[in-house]
């Protein structure tokens, strides 16, 4: 009988260690994935925090986008009224006139142009043009080349 009580007191430590070794192992595997979850978590809201600093950076650019239209159409508009009320000279006007006119002329002058040709113009058609093989050859020098 106390040879039954020793082996069930053995069994029983042999069961503790056991059961303390595969505790300890099982707390390794869910300490690894809470510290993989409390990472998962930080990458998520570090990526929120960098997707709200993108919107409100685009949203501050259309702002001043926005304010820098406005106060460029209100300089121009600023011009053109002070043109308007500064510059009411007639013969300056006559002048301004004549002046874009001369610039179209000599537009349509220029455009007016012929592109530049890679042959010479033949005087006769039957002539042999610059790209021919025998242009500028003689005759006798074409018996005496073949």
């Amino acid at each position: 009988m106390t040879n039954l009580i020793l082996a069930a007191i053995a069994a029983l430590v042999v069961g503790i260690v056991i059961g303390v070794f595969v505790g300890r192992s099982g707390q390794g595997t869910s300490l690894r994935q809470r510290r993989a979850e409390q990472q998962i978590e930080e990458l998520r809201s570090e990526y929120t925090r960098y997707q709200a600093q993108v919107n409100e950076h685009f949203m501050e650019s259309a702002h001043l986008l926005r304010r820098f239209n406005d106060a460029y159409r209100d300089v121009n508009q600023h011009m053109a009224r002070g043109a308007n009320r500064l510059c009411n000279d007639e013969d300056w006007m006559e002048e301004l006139a004549q002046e874009t006119s001369k610039k179209r002329l000599e537009e349509v002058r220029e455009d007016a142009s012929e592109p530049p040709r890679d042959y010479a113009p033949k005087t006769d058609p039957k002539d042999s043009g610059t790209l021919a093989e025998d242009f500028g050859l003689k005759n006798g020098d074409k018996a005496q080349q073949a």
